[in-house]
């Protein structure tokens, strides 16, 4: 189960010219260890969010707090690009019908 973490205060703005807003999802693994990923949703536009692969992985949800609260805004337009990438990747992937 995804369990919301933080809305980061930065705003991204990605290559396509959207701004989106970023926030942290994450979630606890059989072993107790967490694990984060971000998701970018467009502000004002109607685009679908993108969201990235695992981001980091921490001991505990204090951790992935801790981690997510000292994320820089560069990090986060990073963390864009390889949403964007991995949503691309994804839509020429053929279906599996």
């Amino acid at each position: 189960m995804r369990h919301f973490i933080l809305e980061h205060s930065a705003r991204v703005r990605g290559a396509d010219g959207i701004t989106y807003r970023a926030r942290t999802y994450g979630t606890a693994r059989a072993d107790g260890t967490w694990i984060a990923w971000l998701e970018f949703t467009p502000v004002g536009a109607i685009h679908p969010t993108l969201r990235t692969e695992q981001e980091t992985s921490q001991p505990n949800r204090a951790a992935v707090e801790y981690w997510a609260s000292g994320l820089e805004p560069v990090y986060l337009e990073g963390a864009l690009a390889r949403a964007r990438s991995e949503s691309q990747a994804a839509e020429r992937r053929p279906s599996s019908a």
